[in-house]
């Protein structure tokens, strides 16, 4: 028999009756007609302002900025430059963020499996948690915390004092910090060494499980891991225990570290009003699970607890990851609310250069490019993890 003769490469067709063709056309026309669109408003909206007599550019970003900061975790000074201030306002925000999403799918995750709870009192209390707080709108809730925190508490010579060192008022919370020295870096060693000992543990149940249907515990030998080597490390820096310690002076707390009612209100804010819809996507991710997985969980006489995390939870991420992925970039650009109580927030030290400078344009696109870039960071991150959950199918 004579072996069968290759078929004929395929030929494009590059006429306009070719669809391929066709397709970019479109796409080269629409990009084009984008980009015209683009640069006519650009530059009407510089010719405008040359007119008017408004500068523009970016020039004053190297420029003294003449104004202070409240909160900062990255030191600050008046004289320093506009860019200078524009990152602190990026490092507040950030501060927020990234605190209120992790809390935010902690309390989120426990209320969306107390919905499913077999405990009538505890489901109707999660039930109302997520009924109150998802329809009550978000600037009114920050509002209410941010009164309760300045209102309500003691002033500062009537603090509460909650722990030793601890210092809790209208001033915000005031806390013991570590007096940082050269032999700390040998804790965050430890800590280094302890979370890849957790990472390689886990890997390592894994295997065994998948290899003879036995599971190992993960989370205690993880911790004991972690805390073991981040000891060892703190004992071979020679045991630093010095502690800047909050002391109570005439007219305020000094000393040790603080937190401000304006970021305790943001920051509550967020976490409690996000966390009523990512018990909502949680609850409907789980139920979404076949409920023939909740009766095989059953026949292997697995407790509810185990069914949960072992079972459902699991299988339910494929659908609970991208809607909470959205609320996650809502928290982020919900955060631009803070200017609302006072908390200086990349939207907030904006708004004072824009009206110091001048430059609207300007101020209004480095808070729409660095919002884009945290949101892109965000979707980039979770679609990884993403496709990582996915279920693995022939």
């Amino acid at each position: 028999m004579k072996p069968a003769r290759p078929a004929p490469p395929k030929k494009r067709d590059w006429s306009w009756r070719s669809q391929a063709l066709r397709s970019v056309l479109y796409q080269v026309v629409a990009l084009a007609l984008v980009f015209s669109a683009g640069y006519y408003l650009l530059g009407n909206t510089l010719d405008n302002m040359r007119l008017r007599g408004i500068k523009s550019g970016f020039d004053f970003i190297t420029q003294p900025a003449g104004f202070g900061i409240g909160e900062s975790i990255i030191p600050f000074d008046s004289a320093e430059s506009y860019g200078k201030a524009f990152a602190v306002g990026l490092s507040n925000t950030l501060r927020v963020a990234v605190v209120g999403i992790v809390l935010a799918t902690l309390l989120g995750t426990l209320i969306g499996i107390g919905r499913l709870s077999r405990n009538v009192l505890l489901r109707s209390l999660c039930g109302a948690y997520v009924e109150f707080f998802r329809n009550v709108p978000l600037l009114l809730q920050l509002f209410i915390w941010y009164f309760i925190l300045t209102e309500t508490l003691p002033t500062i010579e009537e603090a509460l004092r909650p722990l030793p060192g601890v210092f809790f008022s209208k001033n915000g919370l005031q806390f013991p910090i570590p007096v940082w020295t050269d032999s700390h870096v040998f804790t965050l060693a430890g800590l280094a060494l302890g979370l890849l000992g957790v990472w390689w543990w886990g890997r390592q149940s894994r295997q065994h499980f998948e290899v003879t249907g036995r599971s190992r515990p993960v989370w205690l030998p993880g911790l004991l891991l972690l805390i073991g080597l981040g000891l060892l490390g703190w004992l071979a820096g020679g045991s630093p225990v010095a502690l800047d310690i909050p002391e109570k002076s005439e007219l305020n707390v000094v000393g040790g570290g603080s937190v401000t009612p304006e970021y305790m209100t943001v920051l509550v804010g967020l976490t409690i009003y996000t966390a009523a819809y990512i018990a909502e996507i949680v609850r409907g991710g789980i139920q979404a699970v076949p409920f023939g997985q909740h009766e095989a969980s059953a026949a292997l006489g697995l407790s509810r607890g185990k069914e949960v995390r072992l079972v459902l939870l699991p299988q339910a991420l494929r659908v609970i990851i991208p809607p909470v992925t959205s609320q996650f970039l809502n928290l982020t650009k919900n955060s631009s609310l803070a200017v609302a109580v006072g908390y200086p927030d990349l939207v907030s030290i904006s708004t004072t250069s824009l009206n110091q400078t001048g430059r609207a344009v300007e101020c209004i696109a480095i808070i729409m490019a660095c919002y884009l870039t945290l949101s892109l960071l965000t979707s980039w991150f979770m679609n990884a993890y993403n496709r990582r959950s996915l279920l693995k199918e022939r």
